[in-house]
């Protein structure tokens, strides 16, 4: 009896080690899945969430007022010359940005425009769309993260007041008539 209860411990532990976590098993899943290739020369993860710094899965809680304070002014001072909240200029309207589009790849195209424009594929439309580049601004991730949660709190807002979304491309101003 006491054989088969120290085999049965023994083979539990056995399982139970080499079995790995699931957190190991989605870790190595993820990077399988990071280093394929596609057509344009990134991973899945980049056609996702852009090309730059931001390299993980980001997880925003709830919006922190002081941040997007401070991003508020950030993007008066780097982004409001190409960008409006609700109007189409020399760049895309972005109250509704942070619906549009995954955290991480938003931050890649604030930190890595000019990386963003040459190689990924929806940054390329954006450029046809508007013929200009983002320029790069050498702005932090920091202050990065600071307009993102502006972002998240104007999209918020824009919700709660009934602010219709503006278009990113022609073709969808068109659809709506």
């Amino acid at each position: 009896m006491k054989i088969h209860y120290l085999l049965l411990i023994m083979a539990s532990m056995l399982v139970w080690h080499c079995g790995g976590t699931d957190s190991d098993n989605q870790k190595a899943t993820e990077d399988e899945q990071t280093s394929k290739l596609n057509e344009y020369g990134l991973t899945d993860f980049e056609m996702k969430y852009g090309i730059g710094p931001i390299q993980k899965r980001m997880y925003p809680g709830q919006i922190n007022p002081a941040l997007a304070k401070k991003g508020e002014t950030i993007f008066q001072t780097k982004c409001s010359p190409c960008h409006k909240l609700d109007e189409r200029y020399i760049g895309p309207a972005q109250r509704y940005a942070t619906e549009r589009r995954p955290p991480e790849y938003l931050l890649n195209m604030m930190i890595n425009p000019d990386e963003m424009v040459k190689r990924h594929p929806e940054a390329k439309k954006l450029l046809a769309e508007y013929l200009s580049p983002m320029t790069f601004q050498n702005i932090s991730q920091e202050d990065a993260l600071n307009v993102l949660e502006y972002l998240r709190q104007m999209a918020k807002e824009g919700r709660e007041k009934n602010i219709p979304e503006i278009p990113v491309f022609k073709s969808q101003i068109q659809k709506q008539n």
